[in-house]
C-alpha cells in the first residue's frame, strides 16, 4: 500500500520537531504493522511553505474535543484545530487514487503547520495539571489532532482542553475517565450504549441525554457512526431538513472526511463525546451497507459497479473509510498484522471484560446483498461460513476463556448485529424468514460461540448489539442443543440486550404508528421463544449500571427526534443477577412502556409536548395485558 499522497507545503519559520509531529497519532497508520497506510512524517517536515503560517485569529476549534480508549493509566485525546470549517481536498486520494469525475470540490493546496497545545489536570480549574504537552497538524489529516495523554491513575476523572501554540485560544473544557487496572475491586460502572445514528433522519438527542444526567462512566459504540448515502437515497423517506455534507453517496477520502465533520455538527453528539470517554467500532455504514471481507451491496469489485461508482474499487473505498475514520475517532492503533482490526478488550477491573467484536470488515464471509437473500438463506448453516474470519474468532473464545480464569464477574460483548435468533416472517414472508445480514446467516459461527460457553461453563455473559433499529432483549440460548424454558429462563447463558437506533428509520417503516409497531412487537414475541421484550417504535439507547451482585439495563426512548430537546421516556428495565445467566423473572418487573413484554404487560402510552411549561405529559394511557 503506498503512503497517503501529500500535497502543498509547511511553514519553514515555525520550529518544527518530527517528535511533535509523531506525538500527533492521526499521522501513524491505522496499524502498527501496515505504516504504508499512515502519512510520512518527514516528507511533511521538509515542506516549506512560510506564506502559509497560521496565526490564532485564523485558527478555530472546529468540532469540539473527545476521548476514548480509555487505559487505567492514559486515555486518547482529541479535536480538530483548523484555519477553515470545511474538511481540505488537497490530499483526498489514497493509493494513487483520483477520482475519475469532478465534484467541483474547493481544493486548498497550501497547508501550513498549525500547533496545538494541550494539558490534562484533575481539576476543572487545572490548578493541578498532571500532564501536558504539544503537537502539529496540517491538511495531510484535515487538522485533525489525536494525541495520548500518558501517566495518569487508574479509575480517575480528569478534565483537559486544547489550546493554540502561544496564545489564550483555546477549546471547551473536556471530561474523561481512565480505566480500572485488572484487579481492582471497583463495585459499580455505568455504559451507556449506542448504535446507528442518521444525520437526516432526526436530531441525535439520545446522545446528549446521559450527559445532562451525568449518568453513566464510558460511552460505548457499536457502529453506523454515519452513513454513506447520499440525501435522500436511504429509502425511508426524510423527517428533516437536514443534508449530510457532502450531497452525494461518498467515496473519497474528502468524501468520507466532509461526512463525519457534518455528523460531529450535532451538539448532542459533541457533548457526549466533550463528556465521556468512548470505546467505539464499526458496523458496515461507516465504509457501505453491507459490507463483508470483499466487498458491500453496492461495490461488487465487477466491471460495472466499478464503472458506474465513477472508478472507486472496494479496497480504495475501504481505506478511504478506514483512514478518515481513524482521523476522526478517539481511538487507538491496534497492534496486528491487518490493517482493518478494531476488534480489541478492555479490562474493567474485576468487574467485567468489554469485548468488542467486528462482525462486518475484518473477514466476514459473504453475506445478504438483496439480490442473493435465498442463496445466503441456504447457506447459513455452512460451517465455513464465519462473521468474523478464523484469527478474530480464536481470539475471541481465547478472550472469553481468560476473562472467566482471571475471575472477571461479568463478559460483555459488543457485537454489530443482534447474536439471537430473530424470526421475521409476518414482515418478509416465510421463504427466508431469517435476517442473513445478522448471526442468522452465520449460523455455525454463532453456534461455536454458544458451544466454548456451554462446553467451558462460562457463565455471567452479556451480549450488546445494535444494527437493527429497534430493541430487543433476549435470554441467551442454544435452542438446538439445550433446553431452555421461556418462562423461568432456565437453560440459558447469558442474555442480549439490543438497542434501538439514534435516528436511523424503524425497518418497518419510518412514519409506524405506535399501535401499528406494537402489533408487530406482539408477533415477533410470539414467534421467537427467547424473545422477552421487543419495540419497534422508539429511537434511543439504554443504559448498564454492572455491578458484581447484578447488571441492571434501562431502555430509553426519544418522544421525538424532529426538534433538538432532553427528553426520554423509560421504556423498560432489566435485572440479571450475577450466576443467573438469564433475565430476572418477572422480566422487566412485568411492566413495560412500549413494545411487547412476554408474560407482562405494556402500558401504550402517547406523549404530548406541553409547549407552555416545555415538558412532555401523558395524553392517553391504555393498559394492554399481553
Amino acid at each position: 500500500m503506498q503512503l497517503l499522497h501529500l500535497f502543498g507545503a509547511l511553514a519553514a519559520t515555525v520550529p518544527i520537531a518530527e517528535a511533535s509531529w509523531a506525538k500527533n497519532i492521526n499521522y501513524r497508520s491505522p496499524s502498527e504493522h501496515h505504516p504504508g497506510l499512515g502519512v510520512a512524517v518527514h516528507k511533511v517536515v521538509k515542506r516549506n511553505n512560510p506564506a502559509t503560517t497560521y496565526g490564532a485569529s485564523n485558527l478555530n476549534f472546529t468540532h469540539g474535543v473527545a476521548s476514548g480508549d480509555p487505559y487505567p493509566d492514559s486515555v486518547i485525546l482529541w479535536t480538530r484545530l483548523a484555519p477553515m470549517y470545511a474538511s481540505d481536498a488537497s490530499n483526498a486520494s489514497v493509493s494513487g487514487y483520483v477520482p475519475l469525475y469532478n465534484h467541483n470540490d474547493n481544493i486548498n493546496v497550501s497547508t501550513g503547520p498549525v500547533c496545538a497545545q494541550y494539558k490534562v489536570a484533575e481539576d476543572q480549574n487545572f490548578t493541578n495539571v498532571v500532564t501536558s504537552g504539544h503537537a502539529y497538524t496540517s491538511s495531510d489529516v484535515d487538522y485533525t489532532v489525536k494525541v495520548e495523554a500518558t501517566g495518569l491513575k487508574a479509575y480517575t476523572t480528569y478534565y483537559y482542553q486544547f489550546t493554540v501554540c502561544g496564545s489564550t485560544k483555546a477549546s471547551q473544557i473536556g471530561r474523561t475517565k481512565t480505566t480500572p487496572n485488572a484487579n481492582d475491586a471497583v463495585t459499580s460502572v455505568g455504559l451507556a450504549v449506542y448504535s446507528c445514528s442518521n444525520y437526516p433522519f432526526g436530531y441525535f438527542n439520545a446522545f446528549g441525554n446521559p450527559a445532562r444526567k451525568d449518568s453513566v462512566d464510558y460511552v460505548i459504540h457499536l457502529g453506523d457512526y454515519i452513513y454513506e448515502y447520499a440525501n435522500g437515497d436511504y429509502g425511508y423517506g426524510q423527517t428533516i431538513d437536514r443534508i449530510p455534507m457532502p450531497d452525494r453517496t461518498i467515496y473519497t477520502l474528502y468524501d468520507y472526511r466532509t461526512r463525519l465533520a457534518t455528523y460531529r455538527n450535532d451538539p448532542d453528539l459533541q457533548l457526549s463525546h466533550e463528556t465521556f470517554p468512548w470505546i467505539p467500532v464499526w458496523d458496515d455504514h461507516e465504509v457501505a451497507d453491507n459490507t463483508y471481507r470483499d466487498a458491500s451491496s453496492e461495490l461488487n469489485n465487477t466491471e460495472q459497479s466499478f464503472v458506474q461508482d465513477g472508478g472507486v474499487s472496494v479496497d480504495q473505498r475501504k481505506m478511504n473509510a478506514v483512514r478518515a475514520y481513524f482521523e476522526w475517532m478517539p481511538i487507538r492503533q491496534v497492534e496486528m498484522d491487518d490493517n482493518l482490526r478494531i476488534w480489541r478488550s478492555f479490562s474493567i477491573g474485576s468487574l467485567f471484560d468489554l469485548i468488542m467484536l467486528d462482525t462486518r470488515q475484518y473477514d466476514r464471509s459473504i453475506t445478504d446483498l438483496y439480490w442473493n437473500t435465498h442463496y445466503v438463506h441456504q447457506i447459513s448453516s455452512d460451517a465455513g461460513r464465519s462473521m468474523m474470519g478464523s484469527r478474530q474468532e480464536n481470539w475471541f473464545y481465547n478472550s472469553l476463556s481468560s476473562s472467566a480464569s482471571r475471575g472477571a464477574t461479568w463478559r460483555i460483548i459488543g457485537s454489530q448485529t443482534v447474536f439471537s435468533r430473530i424470526n421475521e416472517s409476518v414482515a418478509y414472508g416465510n421463504v427466508d424468514p431469517l435476517d442473513y445480514d445478522a448471526w442468522d446467516g452465520y449460523q455455525s459461527n454463532r453456534n461455536r460461540t454458544l458451544n466454548h460457553l456451554y462446553s467451558n461453563n462460562i457463565g455471567n455473559n452479556i451480549m450488546i448489539s445494535g444494527d437493527s433499529h429497534a430493541s430487543w432483549v433476549s435470554d441467551l440460548v442454544w435452542l438446538e442443543d439445550h433446553p431452555y424454558d421461556n418462562a423461568t429462563g432456565a437453560g440459558s447463558i447469558g442474555v442480549e440486550f439490543a438497542g434501538s437506533a439514534v435516528s436511523s428509520p424503524c425497518p418497518y417503516g419510518q412514519n409506524i404508528s405506535l399501535s401499528s409497531a406494537n402489533n408487530y412487537s406482539r408477533w415477533l414475541t410470539d414467534a421467537n421463544r427467547e424473545l422477552q421484550w421487543q419495540d419497534l417504535y422508539y429511537r434511543g439507547y439504554f443504559e448498564l449500571q454492572v455491578g458484581h451482585d447484578q447488571l441492571n439495563a434501562q431502555y430509553f426512548g426519544m418522544p421525538t427526534i424532529v426538534t433538538r430537546n432532553p427528553y426520554e421516556i423509560s421504556l423498560a428495565n432489566f435485572t440479571v443477577q450475577a450466576g443467573a445467566n438469564k433475565l430476572q423473572r418477572p422480566v422487566a418487573g412485568g411492566i413495560a412502556e412500549s413494545g411487547s413484554l412476554k408474560n407482562g404487560i405494556v402500558r401504550q402510552t402517547n406523549y404530548t409536548h406541553n409547549t407552555d411549561n416545555n415538558t412532555y405529559f401523558v395524553s392517553q394511557f391504555n393498559q394492554e395485558d399481553l
